[in-house]
Parts: structure tokens; C-alpha cells; sequence
């Protein structure tokens, strides 16, 4: 293995931002979008998770299709479909419609931002 290799990037510990996190919470760190995997006060390290599938809170009034690319609202802290000002995190792995509270996603681990 070459010797500049860190590690898989599937977990990453960072600092816990203001508010601290909940163990399952999505987190958006930078660029960095990841479910925490563990209850961290603020700026305490905290592993988040950037891959895998996860069932997240959403817009309850959402109509996400399976397949569909979602992004993340800081506040609330929920899943949405794109848009301006939401920061793109994966794809829904199963169809959620109008009146469900949650969605799930398979997050694809790449940097984020939020839209324009």
C-alpha cells in the first residue's frame, strides 16, 4: 500500500459544531456531509459515517421518488429535494411521499455545498 494512504474514509472524526450532535444525527462539516455515530458535546471529536444508507428525517410534505437526489436543510435538519441553499448528500433508496416523516438515503460520501 502506498505510503501516503490514510485511511478508507468512510468515518472521520471531526469537531462536534455548536449544539453539539446526537448519535444518528447528519451532520454537514464544511464540505463534509456524515451521520454521527456517537453523542458529542460542541467541538468534543465526534466519527461521522460519510457512506451508507441511513434513514434521515425529511420535509414531511416531500414527494421523493426512489432515486431521486436529495440534499439537506440545516435548519430544520431535513431531508429535502434540491435547492438553493440546500447541500446535496445522496440519493433516495426508497420512494417517500407527502405525510412521511422520513426518507431513506443512501449518502455518496463526495464533498457538498449548498446550491445557488
Amino acid at each position: 500500500m502506498a505510503k501516503t494512504f490514510l485511511q478508507d474514509g468512510d468515518r472521520v472524526t471531526v469537531a462536534a459544531p455548536a449544539g453539539g450532535v446526537s448519535s444518528g444525527d447528519l451532520v454537514i462539516v464544511g464540505a463534509m456531509a456524515g451521520v454521527a455515530l456517537t453523542d458529542a458535546k460542541a467541538t468534543a471529536d465526534v466519527v461521522l459515517q460519510t457512506t451508507g444508507v441511513w434513514t434521515l428525517p425529511k420535509l414531511s410534505t416531500a414527494v421523493i421518488g426512489q432515486g431521486a437526489a436529495v440534499s439537506w436543510d440545516i435548519d430544520p435538519g431535513q431531508v429535502v429535494l434540491p435547492d438553493s441553499g440546500h447541500y446535496p448528500i445522496g440519493t433516495a433508496v426508497q420512494a417517500a411521499g407527502n405525510g412521511a416523516a422520513t426518507v431513506a438515503v443512501r449518502l455518496d460520501g463526495v464533498a457538498t455545498a449548498a446550491a445557488a
